[in-house]
Formats: structure tokens, C-alpha cells, sequence
């Protein structure tokens, strides 16, 4: 009887799947569409609202600090480097932030991040905006690792260091209908070597917050970013190398981006701010990363194939003798789709 069942699922979802693609998800798109243009017209204003950064030390993060400084918000930052975040603060109060409140922190520790989630209330009072973005990310294969704990800090960052914080933000976010922001990446769909924990994280943060979305119903907005290659440390070539140690490697850098262009942290800054106060569920930035998605659904051999011929220099050879990174080598192309900062 199971079996029947399910054999009668098998085609009722297909004959299903089929009317929705034709005569739901037209009218659906129109009205999604519709809606988005709605909300950019009544888009948030956060002058004078409370946003907690993570990562608020460099790349994304701390352009995300200035954008939210430019439209007047009160500022919460968080990072384990108190010199760069106190620069980073006295640039946001200049930008038009009323007030900063700096908060040296490990988001991969559970206490310090209801310890910095506490600072931000008793401070403002309240809390808007939470903000998780900090992360790192390792660039070497599953067998390089002499000790495979040595990549946890990338799951213990990226996953459960926005974990940890959404956990004890809630109940404030709750009062004040507030946001949350969560920057993902495109790398969780695209099957990229030597990315695998990177990936794996951020596939986490995308399926954690698509659950609690459905969780907490309308309560907190929550927006998904998934960037492509955006300017930062890690497109600077800084990762947590196999033996555990952040190190910087340039040359394994061009390997991994090559000849991909990579975006301007102001550009993808800005995009995130305007999309979490429309209340927008997703964005990807570059908008054209987006087709990634249909080549990982449509085309996934294909996609894995040419990853591998191009990022896999082959047995008993140093990776930087990938074709990925003999084609900048020879091209020259980084100075054209890499930003002056990470060339």
C-alpha cells in the first residue's frame, strides 16, 4: 500500500508541478514584483535605529557600518580586532552615526556573543538590526588537512557564530519587529574545490535561516544575502590554512578567482541595506551570480566538470599550475576585474 502511494505521489506531483509553472507562478511573479515595488517606495528609514554589526572590522562588514552610519543609525560593532574596529567607528561617526558603541568579541564563542548582545540593549536600550556577517573560510582539499579539526573554526564562525547571536537577539528583535541580516554566499550552491567547509556553512546559514523564518512567521524580517565575489580579506587572500593558522596566501587566491570579476564592497554594501529595509527575503550580489543557480540545478555535471579541469592542477602538482591561475598569469585580467585594494 506504501508503495502505491508514493507511486501515485510520483505522478500527481509532476501534473502539479507542471499547472503551478504555467498558471500560478506568472500571476505569483506579478505580484511579488508589485509588492517590491511597494515596499521601495515605503522603505525602512533607520535614522536613529540600533543595528549590531558582526565582522564590522573590514570588508563587507565595515562598508555595512558606514552605509548604516550614512542613513543616521545608531551603531553597535563587533570584532576581535579592537584597533581596526575603533577606526572603523570613528569613520561612521564622521559618515553621520549619532552614536558607536565598540565591542571586541569572538562570534565563535557562545558567551561572548550573549555578552555583546547584552552590551548593545543596555546601551541603546533596544536593538533594530542584527547584523551577521562575520566569517572566514579555508582553501585547501578535504585530504590536505594533517588534522581535520583544523577546519571547525569555519563552520564554528560562520554557522553557529550567527547562530549564537540570532539566539539571544530574538527577544529583542521581537519587540522592536526588527530585522535580521545574514550574509551567506553563492559558494553554498556552487561546488568549487578546495571551498568545501566554506560551502558548508554557508548552505547551514541558509537552511538555519530559511527554517527560522518559517519559525518566527512575521515577527523579525529576515534577508538572505548570498554575494558572489565581493572585495574583502578572504578575496585578499587571507584563509585558515590546514594547519589552522589564519595565514595570507595571494597565490592560492588567484587560484580560486582567477579571472572572475570581483565586486566592490561599497557596491554590495549598499545593495544589503536598501534590500533588508525594503524587507526583501533574498539577494545576490552581483544580480548575475543569480544564473549560477540555474547551472547548479540544470546543469550540475557540467558545472562540476569545468571546476575541476579548471581549479585542479592534477595529481602530484602544486595547485598554483591550475589553468585558473595560469590564465591571470598570462592575461594579466586582475587589474581589470580585481578592485585596487585586493590587486
Amino acid at each position: 500500500m506504501n508503495n502505491l502511494v508514493n507511486q501515485i505521489l510520483d505522478v500527481a506531483t509532476s501534473s502539479i508541478a507542471f499547472i503551478t509553472l504555467i498558471f500560478i507562478l506568472p500571476p505569483f511573479l506579478c505580484l511579488r514584483f508589485f509588492l517590491s515595488s511597494l515596499n521601495s517606495i515605503f522603505s525602512e528609514n533607520v535614522s536613529g535605529k540600533v543595528v549590531l554589526i558582526t565582522g564590522a572590522s573590514s570588508g563587507i562588514g565595515e562598508h555595512l557600518t558606514y552605509e548604516y552610519a550614512r542613513r543616521g543609525a545608531r551603531l553597535a560593532l563587533v570584532a576581535r580586532r579592537w584597533q581596526r574596529l575603533l577606526n572603523v567607528a570613528e569613520v561612521s561617526r564622521y559618515l553621520g552615526a549619532p552614536d558607536v558603541l565598540v565591542i571586541c568579541a569572538d562570534v565563535s564563542k557562545v558567551e561572548d556573543s550573549k555578552h555583546f548582545i547584552n552590551e548593545t540593549v543596555n546601551h541603546f536600550g533596544r536593538l533594530d538590526h542584527l547584523v551577521n556577517n562575520a566569517g572566514i573560510s579555508t582553501m585547501s582539499m578535504l585530504e590536505e588537512f594533517p588534522d581535520i579539526t583544523n577546519a571547525a573554526p569555519v563552520m564554528e564562525t560562520n554557522f553557529w557564530g550567527s547562530v549564537y547571536s540570532t539566539h539571544f537577539a530574538i527577544p529583542h528583535l521581537k519587540t522592536s519587529r526588527g530585522k535580521i541580516i545574514v550574509t551567506a554566499s553563492s559558494g553554498a550552491w556552487l561546488t568549487v574545490p578546495r571551498m568545501a567547509f566554506y560551502s558548508a556553512s554557508k548552505a547551514a546559514v541558509i537552511s538555519f535561516f530559511e527554517t527560522l523564518r518559517v519559525e518566527l512567521g512575521g515577527d523579525i524580517g529576515i534577508t538572505i544575502v548570498t554575494p558572489g565575489l565581493i572585495e574583502s580579506e578572504l578575496t585578499k587572500g587571507k584563509i585558515l590554512s590546514k594547519e589552522g593558522k589564519m595565514v595570507l596566501d595571494q597565490d592560492m587566491r588567484d587560484v580560486e578567482i582567477s579571472a572572475v570579476p570581483v565586486t566592490s564592497a561599497e557596491r554590495c554594501a549598499k545593495d544589503i541595506v536598501d534590500n533588508a529595509c525594503r524587507g526583501d527575503r533574498y539577494l545576490t550580489v552581483p544580480s548575475w551570480m543569480r544564473v549560477t543557480i540555474l547551472w547548479k540545478v540544470f546543469l550540475p555535471e557540467v558545472l562540476e566538470w569545468s571546476n575541476r579541469m579548471l581549479l585542479v592542477a592534477g595529481p602530484e602538482r602544486p595547485p598554483t599550475e591550475a589553468p585558473s591561475k595560469k590564465i591571470l598569469d598570462l592575461t594579466g585580467i586582475q587589474e581589470v576585474m580585481y578592485p585596487p585594494s585586493i590587486q
